[in-house]
């Protein structure tokens, strides 16, 4: 047999490649020099020769022939190897036919067997079959030298030194046929010339065996008795079917092998990844001379990922794309009834598609076509997580920064501040903006309120966090405020500051055909990073704003003389020592969350109240952020768990199998104690860990303080559950589900009240219910104050809630009968919160 890459495969259907024309050349005229000097040499034939020599030569011709007649054929390296019988016609010929013949025999019977092929449907060019038949001859020509250096095998008889000659002489012929043919194939294509060497000498290297024995056993029949020829063909074609299964079962693995990796490596979440490898997976699977991808865009146009045998790939807008032509197979990439583009794949001419190439190429389109719908679907949920990340963070009308993450991103900045750092807040507010309003209509003062953010984002610095806190306010943060010895100076600069905003401000501009000036009061405050967070900064610069529109003029300071406020929370922590001191003053209000189906409940918050013996009835609205940022936090926090746990203590005694929730405030989770001084409480209380959920805010994600992340994991080993409160709030909703491992989500009650009316408030409930049901969370929507909230609720798959529509806040005294009769009516479809062996 002959490895025949030289011959059988192709890439296009011109040799256009000026060194494979060389390449041609220089192996027909070695072949015609070759078949020359062969035929002057002396024959060597007995003078009694029954045959004679022109039949001789004419019986190499036809055996020559025959053995390229008689192939078989595989994909590889962008066209098809053929393998043949041209080892076996070459023993026999070297024993039967003086060797000088056998280049010039070669030449006539391949070219001739290949003109006969491509005349009856390979439709080959004649260079194409030149070179082929070149090739074959100049591979027989060293056959022939490596052969009679050895030995004498014409009409010999056949001994092992005769066997070893022959032998080597077709090792010769298929190493020098192989790699001519490589060659071509590297100066067509591009393709490695190691990978084609491979690919045919693995699929000839058994074939290359049995040609040598049936050259060898030939040999030796005829040497024996001619006769016993007649014997032959049978075994040959048994021999011939045994080729052609094990070439096609080998082949057939190593297809299944290169499509599962091919439609592996589809698994890209972007267009460009998924459209380049399935150009580079379709070249090698199929053996393609070049393959185009089109995707089809949502805008109605094309985007063509083109590749070819050289393995470079271009991509290219294009227009609707063209039909196939005779070698192309076009398969249409649809998912349902959407089009998501075409997969095009050429084949070479020599290696037309057939049933199986089809069947190949549709199973690999629909791959395609499911991996680019991926990429599409990907790409538009990072638009929309992108656009809806944007929008949760950012003012809709003047793309500023809204109230949010003014003071989210503002309390990081000031936290990365030094603590004596000076940082000011400037807070605006437009003059008059009622009046253009009502006067000029809602759309001038839009158009207003872009103008002035578009001017404040001029004038602001690098550092400097701009934005609209709602309605005609704006705010900005000024982080670079200079550092020098005089206590004035951060003030001063400020005020500087400010008053350039406010006269940049002031300059005549035109809203909605009316010249106006925009008018602004600015209240200034000034404090050291570490003494104040944002939110009272912002309290501070409110007083100011309104300062300085009483006092008729633009800017004012913060002057804390004049802010009530500040006296009275100092009042009002001292009274809190004093309440803490006592037992009747910080009770307990609980309110129950219940199953949305069943009506059982799932937990119970805990919320504390304050009996002030002069201000009477304190809501944690009206003393909790002073006590967070006192050093009375932690008793505070120990008193509250204290209380509750005592509470969930009796339910137990009574029966009821319920959690207590208690919110935490970010502050004591950089106490390292904490974890231990619940622990103690529980043991105490003989309350197991997994009754207590305590509820903590995104704001602890912003810390990057490893002893928050340490306590957390503390008492998450404690068996302590964690419960994330007004989640959706927050711009760092979903990294921080990535930092805290949490068994409950809490909706805040904001998109509750707002979800009837409001699309976006409903797909963040959505959201987070799916968000939830995909982590294993359990999830409970707040405020929820009519029948209506309940149903939507319901219909969005959220599963319980809490709110005035089921239950006011009650005391402890009374929510014991009240979780009793839940439980009763629901005790059927109760499920346990959580594992037995997971509340340890």
């Amino acid at each position: 047999m002959t490895s025949a890459p030289a011959g059988e495969s192709r890439v296009e259907t011109r040799d256009s490649s000026p060194r494979l024309l060389v390449l041609t050349v220089a192996v027909a005229v070695t072949a015609l020099v070759a078949a020359a000097v062969g035929l002057t040499l002396p024959v060597g034939l007995p003078a009694d020769d029954p045959f004679g020599g022109p039949a001789r030569f004419g019986f190499a011709v036809a055996l020559f022939a025959i053995a390229q007649l008689a192939r078989l054929r595989f994909r590889a390296a962008a066209g098809a190897v053929s393998i043949t019988w041209g080892e076996a016609a070459l023993i026999v010929c070297l024993h039967q036919v003086p060797s000088g013949w056998l280049p010039a025999a070669t030449l006539l019977g391949v070219g001739l067997a290949w003109t006969g092929m491509s005349l009856l449907g390979d439709r080959r060019p004649v260079l194409e079959i030149v070179r082929i038949a070149s090739s074959l001859a100049a591979a027989t020509a060293l056959a022939v030298a490596v052969t009679t250096a050895l030995g004498r095998p014409l009409l010999a008889t056949p001994t092992p030194a005769l066997a070893l000659a022959v032998g080597a002489g077709a090792v010769v012929y298929l190493l020098a046929s192989a790699w001519l043919g490589g060659v071509s194939l590297t100066l067509r294509n591009g393709t490695s010339l190691g990978a084609v060497l491979l690919a045919a000498l693995r699929g000839k290297l058994l074939m290359f065996v049995g040609n040598v024995v049936v050259g060898l056993v030939v040999v030796a029949l005829v040497d024996l008795d001619p006769r016993w020829l007649l014997l032959l063909p049978p075994p040959l074609w048994l021999l011939q079917q045994t080729y052609r299964h094990r070439l096609r079962a080998d082949q057939e693995r190593r297809s299944w092998r290169a499509f599962a990796e091919a439609t592996a490596a589809l698994n890209q979440l972007d267009e460009r990844g998924v459209a380049s490898a399935a150009v580079s997976g379709a070249l090698t699977l199929f053996q393609a001379e070049l393959v185009d991808v089109d995707v089809a865009r949502g805008d109605g146009r094309w985007r063509r990922y083109r590749g070819d045998a050289g393995g470079q790939i271009v991509e290219r807008e294009v227009g609707v794309p063209d039909e196939a032509d005779d070698h192309r197979l076009v398969r249409a990439l649809t998912v349902g009834d959407t089009q998501v583009g075409h997969l095009r794949v050429r084949f070479p001419p020599s290696a037309p598609p057939g049933d199986r190439e089809r069947d190949a190429v549709a199973a690999y389109g629909d791959a395609l076509a499911a991996a680019l719908h991926d990429a599409a679907t990907h790409r538009e949920l990072r638009l929309v997580t992108a656009r809806s990340s944007y929008e949760a963070v950012h003012d809709a009308l003047t793309g500023l920064v809204n109230r949010a993450a003014m003071l989210s991103r503002g309390d990081q900045a000031l936290r990365q501040l030094a603590h004596d750092h000076p940082v000011a807040l400037l807070l605006l507010d437009v003059n008059q903006f009622k009046e253009v309003n009502d006067t000029l209509g809602h759309a001038a003062g839009d158009q207003l309120l872009r103008l002035t953010a578009n001017r404040l984002g001029a004038l602001a610095r690098g550092g400097d966090l701009l934005g609209r806190l709602g309605g005609d306010e704006f705010a900005v943060l000024l982080t670079s405020v200079p550092v020098i010895g005089d206590r004035a100076a951060p003030m001063a600069y400020a005020l500087r500051q400010a008053r350039e905003i406010a006269e940049r401000l002031a300059a005549p501009t035109e809203v909605a055909g009316v010249r106006m000036s925009v008018e602004v009061a600015v209240g200034v405050v000034v404090a050291d990073a570490g003494t104040a967070d944002m939110t009272e900064l912002l309290r501070r610069a409110d007083i100011a704003m309104y300062q300085a529109k009483e006092g008729g003029g633009s800017v004012a300071a913060y002057d804390s003389t004049r802010d009530a406020a500040s006296t009275d929370q100092l009042a009002l922590l001292a009274e809190l020592r004093e309440a803490l001191a006592t037992d009747d003053q910080l009770v307990l209000a609980l309110q129950p969350a219940v199953d949305l189906a069943t009506g059982a409940p799932t937990g119970v918050e805990a919320l504390i109240r304050w009996r002030h013996p002069r201000r009477g009835w304190l809501s944690p609205h009206d003393f909790i952020r002073p006590v967070e940022n006192s050093e009375q936090l932690g008793t505070f926090t120990r008193y509250v768990l204290d209380k509750a746990l005592a509470v969930a203590a009796q339910w137990a005694r009574e029966g009821l199998d319920v959690p207590i929730s208690v919110n935490l405030s970010a502050r004591s989770l950089l106490d390292p104690r904490l974890p231990a001084e619940i622990a103690d409480a529980l043991r105490r209380h003989q309350v197991p860990a997994h009754r207590l959920v305590l509820e903590i805010t995104e704001t602890v994600v912003m810390s990057e303080l490893e002893v928050i992340d340490e306590v957390l994991a503390t008492l998450r080993t404690m068996g302590v559950q964690l419960a994330v409160d007004d989640f959706g709030t927050g711009f760092s909703s979903l990294t921080f589900l990535t930092r805290i491992a949490v068994d409950e989500l809490k909706v805040d009650r904001s998109f509750v009240i707002r979800m009837a009316d409001s699309p976006e408030a409903a797909a963040i409930v959505r959201t987070t219910v799916g968000l939830a049901q995909e982590l294993g969370l359990r999830v409970v929507a707040e405020g929820v104050e009519t029948a209506e909230q309940r149903s939507a609720l319901a219909a969005l798959g959220c599963t319980a809630a809490q709110g005035y529509h089921f239950f006011k806040p009650m005391p402890a005294d009374k929510i014991g009968a009240v979780l009793g009769t839940l439980l009763d009516d629901a005790r059927p479809n109760v499920f346990p919160l959580r594992a037995a062996d997971d509340a340890s």
